[in-house]
């Protein structure tokens, strides 16, 4: 069985991208799970050089394992691609999401609704045991509606309306389990699973 360690402690990640790569012959574990200690700053400028900076700590710390690491985010067509890879800390804090909710909705409150467009972007980088490298990157279309609206998700998901649901809902309103069928997580998955 070859183990694969996800770059991630996050439980939920972790089932997530085992349940969508799910392939005979591969076990996927948390860094924790792997006795793996590793924290880089994230200090790129990319999606693809963050993730590649988590595969690459992570692949050394634990001494030439195999690991999956990503990065993602929200990309704002009329703020020029904002908030991007500061996402999680949009606001200054990491992790806080109501304050980055907060601020989208404030720099977008003069966009009218067919400038409000925006796309959720996840890029994978993944570092075999001799150190090569794949990258797959996978997104979802959609809107930035004008306030919050959904219980079901995290991050900027109560004000994202993607295309599939043709603007009725955000991805706060769909259910996790079927979230994880379109998102861009998924997406970027589909396309690492046919390189693996």
């Amino acid at each position: 069985m070859r183990k694969i360690v996800i770059a991630t402690n996050n439980a939920h990640k972790a089932d997530e991208i085992s349940h969508v790569l799910g392939m005979d012959g591969l076990e996927f574990v948390t860094m924790r799970q792997a006795g793996i200690a590793s924290d880089p700053a994230e200090d790129a400028d990319t999606f693809e050089g963050n993730a590649r900076i988590k595969a690459l700590a992570a692949h050394e710390a634990g001494g030439g394992v195999a690991v999956l690491a990503d990065d993602s985010g929200l990309v704002v067509d009329a703020l020029d691609g904002a908030p991007g890879v500061y996402s999680s800390r949009f606001a200054g804090e990491d992790g806080n999401d109501a304050a980055n909710n907060a601020l989208l909705l404030e720099r977008l409150k003069d966009v009218p609704d067919d400038k409000r467009t925006a796309r959720f972007v996840c890029t994978l980088v993944f570092v075999d045991e001799d150190g090569a490298e794949k990258v797959a990157t996978g997104s979802v279309e959609g809107r930035i509606g004008h306030a919050e609206r959904g219980s079901e998700g995290f991050g900027y998901d109560p004000l994202f309306y993607p295309d599939t649901y043709e603007g009725r809902l955000t991805f706060a309103e769909v259910p996790q389990s079927e979230k994880n069928l379109i998102s861009h997580r998924a997406n970027a998955l589909r396309a690492m699973k046919e390189m693996l």
